[in-house]
């Protein structure tokens, strides 16, 4: 039977391009969720959108000199063309900058006031002198009260997932211009999360134990344990909704009190397109509504929003929140501030036909219940011993076997035998299985499902081997080809939720229209004795080693220049005079030997002809030279530095070293243009 479903996937910041730790994190999952449902012939409703009223907004635009306007269209056009080149699927993609949402917004808001469900409280607030303004969210950094963490943000600590307010903050600082603020007393208006306490901890400790993730269930929990206060709905901003009471002059909506109402704005924005009625997506008790989020934002979509949603009065609550943890990048935290990320326009102008190995790499390595990590090498791995060896060998093999045998045409099989009759009795299961594995949103699981039901085609044509048969017993080739047409037609469906493009693509290769999960569950054939295939294609293409050198170099280059721009230059020692510089005797010299010294990591031996005698001096460059490499150098050497003894070996002077920006050490050579002797005094 038909269900209604709504489905939505966070709204992504406007203030920079997509990353893989959105897509593993929020969209992959979701999409592949939306794309299932649809597939299984239900009334589907995927809806997303730009979120463009969050204070990084305006900090950037500050840092740029731009207005926010300017910052919100500029990503949002980069976001939903991403998005849509990337194959994610959604309904409907607004902005929270949309006249739709502003209504909408201010219409809840405005409801919830008439009601009487918010407190309104003048007190006392975190405020810049030096900026003139109120510091809200993220315009203020200090140390989060619950873990410590010394760069906590005003509303939320990134590191423990805490949501608090910004006069909880420890040793505040002013993000703008790094003052310590003041307090001052300034009207807002609160919702009562105290109010609903007891709802909240009905509903989801004793009615969501069991059906949500364990770190969802988990987080709630610890805040309704901890026991709930009011939240200020409404900041001291000038980007953002208004207001919209009387005496709320220069005040905006709370940027997570107006976001999640984008989820319902933007359902409206597609059913007026489409000619429907919004309300039943969002106010029909038969509807399943489930939020696709990351972890920071478990707080708002599970315990504010629902709160919102159960106040207002008219509106269902999500049925499920599945929330992914966080995904990192070659062992190391993903920051878009450092760029250690791989960004998706990047990645989509550098493999423009991979979408569905970046889709499956993502979903195979999915932070489903703990932080991840992705890197280069498997992602490489991944595709080819899994995409190209496994199920891309299994297709090339069926067509160009029906092609070479058949001439393009499915055989008509003979008589069945025992191990064909088993084989598609399991093909038949796995329909069953991947959607289990979905439906209980255990994404990384149905991919991996779904590549055993692509080893079993491979398997069944290594033990049939059709290649061999064909020369005694033609009859039994047609059954053998016939059998793994099925799989394959199999495979075109089950891989649409998972490798869209590739699906697509299967299924004109395969010449398939309409063909259904239904189909394959069925165990029904799906493709008939005479049926045209089209020309066989490689399905996925194997990546080469330059290709992951190129984009781990990418990250090296990222890394030293990350380095390289946080790189503290050591301050100024303090003055000497003239005559304590004028002590330093500093001569050309050169490296006439040099040896390891045992037993140690850094230390080189050199023999040094410094014009005045021969010297030894223990330098500690052995990281960064081999003893060979310095033979022969044009050195400066400090030479009346006091003897020191080092590992049984005095050392007679110093050699003169620096650092580059990227903390590799290089000689201080003297100027060679003019033959310089050795023992010419550097003055």
């Amino acid at each position: 039977m038909s269900k209604r479903f709504t489905i939505t996937a966070a709204l992504p910041y406007t203030n920079g391009p997509l990353h893989i730790g959105h897509l593993a994190g929020v969209y992959v999952p979701a999409d592949i969720y939306a794309r299932y449902m649809r597939l299984k012939g239900h009334d589907v409703a995927f809806i997303c959108g730009s979120d463009e009223h969050g204070v990084p907004i305006t900090i950037k635009a500050k840092k740029e000199g731009v207005s926010p306007q300017d910052i919100v269209d500029h990503f949002n056009s980069n976001i939903k063309s991403s998005f849509k080149d990337f194959g994610i699927s959604f309904d409907n993609y607004s902005r929270t900058s949309a006249k739709i949402h502003h209504e909408t917004a201010s219409d809840f808001f405005t409801n919830l006031h008439a009601k009487g469900e918010f407190i309104e409280e003048t007190n006392a607030q975190l405020y810049d002198s030096k900026a003139a303004q109120f510091l809200a969210d993220r315009f203020v950094i200090g140390t989060c009260p619950k873990c410590g963490n010394e760069e906590s943000y005003g509303d939320q600590c990134e590191a423990c997932g805490t949501s608090h307010n910004a006069t909880d903050l420890l040793n505040p600082k002013s993000a703008i211009t790094g003052v310590t603020p003041s307090l001052k007393e300034t009207k807002h208006w609160f919702l009562p999360l105290d109010k609903h306490e007891l709802f909240l901890k009905e509903w989801i400790l004793d009615g969501h134990k069991s059906d949500w993730k364990p770190n969802v269930y988990g987080q709630c929990k610890s805040w309704i344990d901890d026991g709930l206060r009011p939240r200020a709905v409404t900041r001291d901003l000038d980007w953002g909704i208004p207001v919209p009471v009387k005496g709320a002059e220069g005040k905006v909506l709370y940027v997570w009190f107006d976001a999640p109402i984008g989820y319902i704005s933007s359902t409206k924005e597609w059913a007026k397109r489409q000619g429907k009625d919004w309300e039943p997506y969002w106010k029909d008790n038969k509807t399943t509504l489930v939020h696709f989020i990351g972890k920071d934002n478990i707080v708002f979509h599970c315990i504010i929003f629902p709160a919102m949603l159960k106040a207002e009065g008219s509106y269902i609550l999500p049925t499920n929140v599945p929330a992914n943890e966080f995904l990192n990048l070659e062992g190391q935290k993903l920051s878009t501030s450092k760029n250690w990320a791989v960004w998706l326009p990047d990645y989509l102008k550098e493999f423009p036909d991979k979408q569905d190995v970046l889709r499956y790499v993502l979903t195979a390595t999915a932070p489903e219940t703990k932080d991840n990590d992705f890197t280069w090498k498997d992602f490489q791995a991944r595709n080819n011993n899994e995409l190209v060896a496994i199920f891309g060998n299994f297709i090339n093999r069926v067509m160009v076997l029906t092609s070479k045998y058949y001439n393009g045409m499915a055989p008509t099989p003979q008589n069945f035998s025992s191990e064909d009759i088993a084989v598609l009795k399991l093909m038949k299961s796995y329909p069953v299985t991947i959607s289990n594995s979905i439906e209980r949103y255990r994404f990384r699981e149905a991919s991996q499902e779904f590549m055993n039901l692509a080893r079993l085609g491979n398997k069944f044509l290594a033990d049939s081997e059709p290649w061999k048969v064909i020369k005694t017993d033609p009859d039994r080739v047609q059954t053998i080809m016939y059998v793994a047409l099925q799989i394959a037609a199999a495979l075109a469906v089950l891989s649409e939720p998972l490798l869209p493009m590739s699906s697509q693509k299967l299924k004109t290769m395969l010449n398939l229209d309409l063909i259904s999960w239904k189909d394959v569950e069925s165990g029904d054939p799906m493709i008939n004795p005479s049926h045209e295939i089209g020309k066989p294609e490689l399905l996925f293409a194997k990546i080469e080693d330059t290709e992951i050198d190129f984009q781990l170099e990418k990250l090296a280059q990222s890394k030293l220049a990350n380095e390289t721009a946080n790189k503290k230059i050591e301050s100024q020692k303090e003055i000497i005079s003239f005559e304590d510089f004028s002590k330093l005797d500093i001569r050309v010299g050169t490296v006439l030997a040099a040896k390891k010294m045992p037993k140690t990591k850094k230390l080189l031996v050199l023999q040094v002809d410094t014009g005045v005698d021969v010297r030894t001096i223990v330098s500690g460059i052995a990281d960064s030279f081999t003893a060979e490499e310095v033979i022969g150098k044009r050195v400066t050497v400090l030479i009346n530095l006091a003897p020191r003894n080092l590992r049984g070996v005095e050392s007679q002077g110093m050699i003169l070293m620096t650092e580059t920006a990227d903390g590799k050490l290089v000689f201080v050579n003297p100027d060679t243009s003019h033959n310089a002797a050795n023992g010419l005094k550097i003055s």
